[in-house]
């Protein structure tokens, strides 16, 4: 999809139903949602994914999250809340333009989370080491 899409969105070039805007952040409702409600809530500021977010941007955009999730949750009535960000185009990720998806769920909905796969212990430990130490060098 077009980088440029909610670009488009917040500038009011192409039609959404808006359901939250403040300073930082814009959320609207999902043209193919996963259950009724379910909404994007991105930042003003562009970014193509979060990793590439600058702190601030996601500092000041999860309150907003927040505040849009209770709301769906509601008013959908809704059992449960997902809120899920893809990174990159194998973790989904269509629209470069950072964004989280609040999604409601309901007990049966039919929707069915991932499975986990088994790890051996040597493997995990050395996952854990490089990913500590990439966490120091950053």
């Amino acid at each position: 999809m077009n980088t440029d899409l909610f670009k488009k969105i917040i500038a009011g070039e192409i039609p959404c139903e808006k359901v939250y805007e403040d300073d930082v952040a814009f959320a609207f409702l999902d043209i193919n949602p996963v259950n009724p409600g379910h909404t994007l809530v991105i930042p003003k500021k562009w970014s193509s994914g979060f990793l590439d977010a600058d702190k601030d941007t996601i500092c000041e955009l999860i309150p907003a999250i927040q505040k849009v999730a209770k709301a769906v949750k509601e008013a959908t009535g809704a059992d449960g809340i997902n809120i899920i960000q893809n990174e990159g185009e194998a973790a989904g990720q269509k629209v470069f333009h950072l964004h989280f998806h609040v999604i409601p769920r309901f007990v049966d909905d039919g929707l069915e989370h991932w499975y986990g796969k088994a790890v051996d212990d040597e493997t995990a430990k050395t996952l854990a080491e490089k990913i500590r130490h990439s966490i120091t060098r950053s």
